[in-house]
């Protein structure tokens, strides 16, 4: 092996308590703050239906899954259908006016939330591919009014918005230059720790070139590397901002638009590109569907296997199961397992009985 490339989140970093946390506590937001609805239980979603929607694919990007769990739980929130959004500049009077319009609708919601539809609902989303493009082919566009997902978050993008000001606490003015309008309290990027000790690392970056191909923006991902000490273990680390940047590319040259983030292959193709390898044998690991799916579709392109990557103890089976369905060539629970993909080593007897470890 050459090249090993990795996802971040859930492969290098747990973000069990981060990401994961912040996509339930957007959630929480959104409905109760900006809608003004009340909450049925402590969570809106749990950790397993998190897991669920990922294992059903199209929601590498958080906050499209946030998009569409709010999607979902407004389509059993007894609300009526508001299948146009109102347009506006800021994200202040989106607020007041989905609390106006919330407020107006439905006095006391009447949730019809029961786990066997969610779990209906989740085959029927596998069965259009998953992402924000399954949840429209089940619940059309119904709903769409309520949920602003959509531009920049200090403009219309409310979902990204609360997002963001969650997972960054303190750094979300840092990173957009903008004041915190929905939470005031620490980041959730401070519950992150590391899923692959840095000896494992530092043992597979003597024998081969490893890279990063993550779907997080570059300000988080580069908050990680710091705080962690791990940037120095790879040769080339690509982002959601440079998928961006391909896609403007992209549209600036032929007028199309074109998603480069996964299950797009290029932020692969990209860190192989970087690393400038002639023909080189890769790997990709990663934690959910699109990983696999990306690293599989730079198949036709690269000598490369796909490997999904058990690292959470939290639903391994659901992921499991999930990377058997789309056909990941390894699946991997201990990170030391990854030790097997650096070249292999030869032993040269010396005098005294000694061995002398040499590379091929």
């Amino acid at each position: 092996m050459n090249i090993l490339i990795f996802d971040m989140d859930g492969v290098l970093i747990d973000v069990t308590k981060s990401y994961r946390r912040a996509i339930q506590q957007t959630t929480k937001i959104y409905l109760e703050t900006c809608l003004g609805l009340k909450g049925i239980k402590k969570d809106w979603v749990t950790d397993q239906e998190i897991s669920m929607f990922k294992s059903a694919g199209g929601f590498n990007n958080d906050w499209d899954l946030t998009s569409g769990l709010l999607l979902y739980l407004l389509s059993i929130s007894g609300l009526p259908l508001l299948p146009r959004r109102e347009r506006f500049s800021s994200i202040k009077p989106i607020v007041s006016y989905l609390q106006k319009k919330s407020s107006r609708s439905l006095q006391k919601p009447s949730f019809r939330f029961k786990r066997k539809h969610f779990y209906l609902f989740l085959e029927e989303l596998k069965s259009f591919g998953g992402g924000l493009r399954g949840v429209h082919r089940i619940l059309g566009t119904a709903w769409d009014g309520w949920v602003y997902r959509l531009g920049d978050l200090d403009q219309e993008n409310l979902v990204k918005r609360i997002f963001q000001e969650i997972y960054l606490g303190e750094k979300f003015t840092v990173c957009y230059h903008l004041p915190s309008l929905f939470y005031k309290g620490k980041g959730f990027y401070l519950k992150e720790k590391t899923l692959i000790p840095r000896k494992i690392l530092a043992s597979l970056r003597k024998k081969m070139w490893m890279g990063i191909a993550s779907g997080r923006p570059r300000f988080d991902a580069e908050l990680a590397l710091k705080r962690f000490g791990l940037r120095p273990y790879f040769n080339s680390v690509i982002t959601l901002d440079e998928c961006e940047e391909e896609e403007n590319r992209i549209l600036r040259s032929t007028g199309k638009k074109i998603k480069c983030s996964k299950p797009h292959p290029y932020s692969i193709l990209r860190v192989v590109r970087e690393i400038g390898i002639s023909n080189p044998r890769c790997a990709y690991v990663g934690d959910v569907v699109d990983d696999i799916l990306a690293a599989q579709a730079a198949k036709k392109a690269l000598d490369i296997i796909t490997i999904g990557f058990l690292g959470t103890p939290a639903n391994r089976k659901v992921m499991k199961k999930a990377f058997i369905r789309v056909g990941a060539d390894l699946i991997i629970q201990n990170p030391k397992e990854l030790l097997r993909f650096a070249p292999p080593t030869h032993f040269l007897p010396l005098k005294g009985g000694r061995v002398r470890v040499g590379m091929y």
